[in-house]
């Protein structure tokens, strides 16, 4: 089945331009090379270089394996998930630990997976809702300062995570066969190719990898899947080559950890030491970075000498006894979290006014029309939009629940242009009516 203006689930009526991709990334890398951001002050030993990831890097680089995330040697670390880190420490094997060079390539390479986002948002505004919706939502990312900053700022994850989620959902909504403003429920399981399980389970293999907190979408994905197929039962083998390719990449990493630490840790060590910084008796809905083994010399010191899993272990315990001696307390941060993920993180008090104000309102209104624009999409029953809802949902869950920032929203920020962009194309002059769309009943 065929919509007009749409062509069959082939990929060409869903292909974004080039030009959308090559645009973002000229504008990203021109603004690295001209407002000289790859100049990244060398105060703390490097410290604003990437913080703990830079610190990983550094040690990967110089032969001493993943460790030492702070400073001195430590030993083997899980503080964070691998994947970045182990780029970076290529780019500095490359073109020298911690120097300009290194953070412009690394910043370049930021800038390859923020355009290439472009790409994913044009297909999954095209699948979901129309060209216009498309058009508008990849040229809005390409060139909209807000979602650059990422790019070409942090020495960080969030633009390689926001590349690996939105492309799980091009490939999801590709398996279901979401053609414009409908899925072709009639097209049988034929989106649901061996190929597309395995790039499916590659991805997000590869997201558990970058960021970790994306998993608690995985199952949600999976049974939206499969839950466009006929008869699932047929799909079984699929599921199980996208569930070998995701074991064959998250695996190694376990099985490391496991010889490292000798304790089962699939993905990060480092969960009870920040559910301890985001909920310890003098937090207030942010963390207590006074506190973290970084600049605390007293908790660097008991980090030092226990070893990573047993520091964070503790400090799990102290979290929860915390919690469970004043719950209160716990609601209290939770709900600032709430606000705060979606609102905006308060920024250092040295901030110029006009410039916290504007970044509070950009924050803020990015999320309320991403928000409404998702409820219209549940209301209009638009394909995929149940999907986008679990997505809003489940991933801000743990930052509820442990600390929250602005750059942990990243991965859903795709999302949120799509449907925010959507709820202006939606709106009608009063008295206008849409005219009638031309379906194809021919059969592809």
């Amino acid at each position: 089945m065929n919509v007009a203006g749409v062509r069959k689930d082939t990929g060409e009526g869903f292909r974004t331009p080039w030009l959308v991709f090559w645009v973002a990334f000229a504008v990203r890398v021109l603004y690295i090379t001209l407002a000289h951001t790859y100049r990244i002050k060398t105060y703390d030993d490097h410290l604003p270089f990437g913080q703990e990831m830079g610190r990983i890097a550094r040690s990967v680089a110089t032969g001493l394996g993943f460790s030492d995330p702070f400073r001195g040697h430590t030993g083997p670390t899980a503080w964070v998930g691998p994947l970045y880190p182990l780029l970076l420490g290529g780019v500095f094997k490359l073109f020298g630990v911690f120097s300009a060079q290194s953070a412009w390539v690394t910043f370049t390479i930021n800038s390859l997976f923020s355009a290439l986002t472009a790409r994913t948002i044009w297909e999954i505004g095209a699948r979901c809702f129309n060209r216009n919706v498309a058009r508008w939502s990849a040229w809005i990312w390409a060139l909209y300062p807000a979602a650059m900053q990422y790019a070409v700022r942090w020495v960080w994850e969030m633009s390689l995570s926001a590349f690996l989620f939105s492309w799980v959902l091009v490939v999801a909504l590709r398996m279901r066969r979401c053609n414009g403003d409908r899925m072709d429920a009639s097209a049988g399981p034929s989106g649901m190719t061996a190929a597309r399980w395995a790039l499916l389970g590659l991805l997000w293999g590869l997201a558990g990898l970058s960021n970790p907190a994306l998993l608690i979408f995985l199952p949600i994905c999976g049974l939206w899947v499969l839950s466009g197929a006929p008869d699932w039962r047929r799909q079984l083998g699929g599921v199980l080559l996208a569930a070998a390719l995701f074991t064959a990449c998250l695996g190694p990493w376990t099985w490391r950890n496991w010889e490292a630490f000798h304790h089962f840790v699939p993905t990060r060590a480092n969960f009870g030491a920040e559910l301890y910084l985001g909920n310890g008796p003098g937090a207030n809905g942010l963390l207590m970075e006074y506190d973290h083994p970084m600049q605390a010399p007293d908790q660097m010191r008991l980090y030092a000498s226990m070893g990573e899993v047993a520091y964070a272990r503790m400090r799990g315990d102290q979290a929860w006894a915390t919690i469970r001696a004043d719950p209160g307390h716990f609601v209290r941060n939770t709900l600032k979290r709430v606000f705060f993920f979606w609102a905006g993180v308060p920024h250092p008090e040295n901030v110029a006014p006009w410039v916290e104000y504007a970044r509070s309102f950009n924050f803020v209104f990015t999320s309320v029309c991403g928000l409404l624009g998702l409820a219209l999409a549940l209301w209009r029953k638009a394909p995929a939009a149940g999907l986008f809802a679990w997505a809003f949902l489940l991933l801000p869950l743990v930052y509820y629940c442990v600390t929250v920032h602005a750059r942990f929203r990243h991965p859903l920020e795709p999302l949120m242009v799509i449907l925010g962009v959507y709820l202006f194309q939606s709106a009608e002059p009063r008295g206008w009516r849409r005219p009638a769309v031309a379906v194809d009943q021919s059969t592809p």
